[in-house]
């Protein structure tokens, strides 16, 4: 005789043709009301209940970000996947189409601005520096389709003769270092550089945050701009500054004006010169000379070798980008044609990354002491994406956290607590890259590394950083 289990599970979704309107668990963060009244707000709402309401448009728009790799059709049917019993319509591609043209960007847009911001309590490690938040600030790019209705806004590289490459879009945010939670972010064309989106950012920043940020952001009118919010700052800067000693402090570092010709009143600052020493495994080593700027005035407070190690957290941007263009995009274009449809789905992406860097924040909440650069994006995204095809914990059932199917998914997969210091293999994969080839600057294979940094005071100035 043969045997057999079966297993009866109750599945709660909005009613009627709301039904397929959810994301799973990140529902709890994006949820109904929530929705609803970004429409209202942005006047987006459908004036007749329609077979395709604008609600679930958010939601499919929101999906299509979690699942990039699939069709209009296959998002829907995830949607949909545990819905069988119901007597839901199977809108066409059209239909599907011109809902994303019908609510447009607003509303989209809208939800990024509520989501976003940071997640961590003064608990969580890797996030606050000497009772400042560290946030870095940087920049991207995203490939989008190479057509007329694209290419008049976001323009390809342009050669000596040829255009080249897919047309770019440039993407800065506002990341929250230690949980890499988007506090801002703007994008547009390429050809507008990341001074220009940079100084769109500056309204989140105030005195409880210290802004770590690479060479391109250490533009004199940039700074002082930065400092008028209040934010400290912590800046790598180029070869081509020039800084004139007005003192000299004991950890090496010294005080400075910059912006001379630029400020009405020359902005004091602190530079901070290094040589850095790294030591890869199979022995090679390489050296670089480092110059931060930073508004940590107080050398005793804020010492030089703390700051030159503090640097390296910049590069959580970077994990950031990596997360959205490589694991969720999985480095593809983006799908939407029209500039209108562009707009959207980066803020879609947005939304969906921030919804999920909040629910890996709940997570770690039943880890006191956690770091949450121990959670694997790739485990969160994909058990964010198991809840919505299996439309589990759509509706809370008891205090709202997501301690559910996501939380035991990523507890249960933790990276390492040690992770070894690897410098990543480098080369230029994409032909129609602006930048040179690495000329064996790179190893060619991921190793790991030691690092030594030298603070000391470069009297004959800083060398040209090599553009291979």
């Amino acid at each position: 005789m043969r045997e057999k289990s079966v297993i009866h599970r109750t599945i709660e979704v909005a009613p009627g043709v709301h039904a397929p309107g959810h994301l799973g668990e990140l529902t709890q963060i994006v949820d109904f009301q929530l929705v609803d009244a970004v429409l209202e707000e942005t006047g987006t709402r459908e004036r007749r209940l329609r077979l395709l309401p604008s609600r679930v448009v958010v939601y499919f728009v929101l999906a299509l970000a979690l699942f990039e790799h699939c069709s209009y059709r296959a998002v829907w049917g995830k949607l949909t996947a545990a819905l069988a019993s119901l007597p839901l319509v199977a809108p066409s591609l059209s239909s599907l189409s011109r809902g994303r043209r019908r609510i447009g960007v607003a509303p989209l847009r809208r939800l990024f601005e509520i989501v976003a911001g940071p997640v961590a309590g003064r608990a969580v490690p890797g996030v606050f520096y000497r009772g400042l938040r560290t946030v870095a600030i940087d920049g991207t790019h995203l490939h989008v389709p190479d057509t007329e209705a694209v290419t008049w806004r976001y323009s390809k590289r342009v050669g000596e003769k040829l255009e080249f490459g897919y047309p770019l879009l440039r993407l800065l945010v506002v990341i929250e270092c230690g949980t890499r939670a988007l506090l801002a972010a703007a994008f547009g064309p390429e050809r507008d550089g990341e001074l220009t989106y940079a100084r769109e950012l500056l309204g989140v920043l105030d005195r409880s945050v210290l802004v770590l940020a690479d060479a391109g952001f250490d533009a004199a009118d940039f700074l002082s701009g930065l400092a008028s919010t209040g934010a400290q700052f912590l800046v790598r800067s180029s070869a081509r500054r020039c800084p004139l000693i007005a003192r000299r402090l004991p950890d090496g570092s010294y005080l400075a004006k910059i912006g001379y010709g630029v400020l009405v009143t020359p902005l004091t600052v602190r530079i901070i010169e290094a040589r850095i020493t790294v030591t890869l495994a199979d022995g090679t080593v390489r050296r670089e000379q480092w110059r931060l700027v930073t508004s940590l005035i107080d050398h005793d407070r804020y010492p030089a070798a703390e700051l030159v190690e503090l640097y390296h957290e910049r590069w959580e941007a970077e994990t950031t980008y990596f997360s959205i263009k490589a694991t969720m995009l999985d480095g593809r274009v983006l799908r939407s044609r029209t500039t209108c449809g562009i707009e959207q789905e980066v803020y879609a992406l947005l939304v969906a990354y921030q919804a999920l860097i909040r629910a890996a924040a709940d997570a770690v909440t039943m880890r006191p002491g956690l770091d949450m650069d121990r959670i694997s994006f790739t485990v969160l995204l994909q058990s964010a994406g198991d809840t919505v095809t299996t439309a589990t914990r759509i509706f809370a059932t008891g205090p709202v956290d997501l301690i559910g199917t996501i939380g035991r998914a990523v507890l249960g997969a933790l990276l390492p607590a040690w992770r070894r210091s690897r410098v990543k293999a480098r080369t230029r994969k994409n032909p129609t890259s602006k930048y040179g080839p690495n000329a064996g600057q790179h190893p060619s294979t991921t190793q790991t590394y030691s690092f030594h940094a030298d603070v000391t005071i470069f009297e004959k100035g800083l060398a040209s950083r090599s553009q291979h």
